[in-house]
This record gives C-alpha cells, sequence and structure tokens, in this order.
C-alpha cells in the first residue's frame, strides 16, 4: 500500500452529508475509503477529513488547503466549487485560475491528489438553465487540471447511475448513504484498490409518481430545503457556520 495518510478537503460532499452514523454524525464517501485504506495499510494508517458543509471555494483554500499540505500526508482529496455555482456571485474566472494554483500546491509536497468531476445534480433542481453551464465549466477545469497535474480524476458527471433519485437525500442536493457508497467504490477503483462490491451496486429505480403526488412532494421539499437555503443566502449564513471539521487532525481510523 502506497498511502499510509490520507486528507479529505472540501464541503459537504466531503463531509458525508446525508449519511449518518447511528450517534447522528456523518460517515460519508471519505470516511469508506479511509476505513478501507487503513485496512491495507495497518495500525500506522492515518487520515483527516477537514471538510465542512456550505463552504465556498475561497474559504477552502484558505482554511483547509495550509492546513492539509502542512500534514504531509500521502493522499489528499480535493472537492470544491460546487457551492460557489449556486450562488449569484459566481466568478468563474477566477475560480479557474485559482483551481490550477491550489492543486499545484497540494502536488508540490508528492502527495497524490483526488479530484472530482460532479455529479449532474442539477436534474433534480430548479435553475437548471443558470447554473448546468456552470457546473460543466467547473467539471470541464477540473478535467484539465488533474490531466495537467497528473491527479486522479474520478469522474462522477459521466456516470449516469447518478440520475438515480435513489442516490441522492430527500433536499435532492446531497448523496444519500447509497450514494456516498457509490462514490467511494469510485474512488478505491480508481486508486487499484478494491472495495466492497455492494457499493457500486445500483438500487432500483422507484416506480413512476403520480403527477399530483409528485407535486405535493415537491411542494414539501421547497417548504423543508429550498425555503431555508434561500433564507440563508439573504442573511449572509451558511449551513456550516458552527460546524467544525470532525477529523480536525490526524488520527488512526476507526470504524
Amino acid at each position: 500500500m502506497r498511502w499510509r495518510s490520507f486528507v479529505a478537503v472540501g464541503d459537504s460532499f466531503t463531509e458525508g452529508m446525508d449519511d449518518p452514523y447511528p450517534d447522528g454524525s456523518y460517515r460519508g464517501w471519505a470516511d469508506l475509503v479511509a476505513t478501507r485504506l487503513a485496512a491495507e495499510a495497518g495500525p500506522e494508517f492515518r487520515y483527516a477529513n477537514l471538510a465542512i458543509r456550505g463552504r465556498l471555494f475561497p474559504n477552502i483554500v484558505a482554511e483547509q488547503v495550509p492546513a492539509a499540505v502542512a500534514m504531509k500526508p500521502d493522499l489528499i482529496s480535493f472537492a470544491a466549487g460546487g457551492n460557489d455555482v449556486l450562488r449569484r456571485t459566481f466568478d468563474p474566472d477566477s475560480l479557474v485560475a485559482r483551481f490550477d494554483d491550489v492543486v499545484r500546491k497540494l502536488r508540490s509536497g508528492g502527495a497524490d491528489v483526488i479530484l472530482f468531476r460532479f455529479a449532474d445534480v442539477m436534474a433534480r433542481l430548479p435553475g437548471q438553465r443558470l447554473v448546468a453551464p456552470r457546473v460543466q465549466l467547473l467539471n470541464q477545469v477540473v478535467g484539465e487540471t488533474a490531466e495537467r497535474h497528473g491527479a486522479i480524476l474520478v469522474d462522477l458527471y459521466a456516470d449516469d447511475t447518478y440520475l438515480n433519485p435513489m442516490l441522492w437525500s430527500t433536499d435532492r442536493l446531497h448523496l444519500s448513504p447509497a450514494g456516498h457508497r457509490r462514490v467511494a467504490g469510485q474512488v478505491l477503483t480508481a486508486l487499484g484498490v478494491g472495495c466492497d462490491e455492494e457499493w457500486l451496486m445500483v438500487p432500483q429505480n422507484p416506480a413512476p409518481t403520480p403527477w399530483l403526488a409528485a407535486r405535493a412532494a415537491d411542494l414539501r421539499w421547497a417548504g423543508q430545503h429550498l425555503a431555508p437555503w434561500i433564507k440563508r443566502r439573504l442573511t449572509g449564513r451558511s449551513s456550516g457556520d458552527t460546524v467544525t471539521a470532525k477529523r480536525p487532525v490526524l488520527g488512526p481510523v476507526s470504524d
């Protein structure tokens, strides 16, 4: 095993929402990957998950990237920009310029770096006409940067399985436990490490929902998830304002 330490950097996608442990904290694909790598590397393996929900690209770069580099891990995952493309203040030129610099910095210490092309989450959300082109731009930047710097690319966007609603939580924005398992399986496959075959199994699509029931579900979703999201945007708040990294320092992995 070439990796004896792993640091995960990012937002809610990497923190693990919505894949809860029994105590209510989040597991997610990064914990699953770390547990599998630890099984290969032995008790000396160390893992830190610095990701915090709601973080924008500049915050992740300023707060998490220096901490990750200072830990000098063998492997770093970097997933950022997903929250930025949802903001009206999104600056594509700035993100494109900074993304390359960040990956160069992460690679400078000799660490292998995992990058992600994001799945098509907008298929279930309003605002597709505005946001979808931004997601495509971000994914293009990720792919080109990975090629330039020899990063390990995990292409979720090319996987149509993520159109299956069973891979997403009730808020339609974050992965379900099955979604996190699939991402973990794809990461481990990209690393050349075996995983539980069940992680890559495709959940059966639910039966089509009658029109009236679907509209009722849309209204419930808007009240429970969309309205609070809009309120946070209007008040300048984030879902991660009171959240700290669940594994702020490198430490042993435990299930």
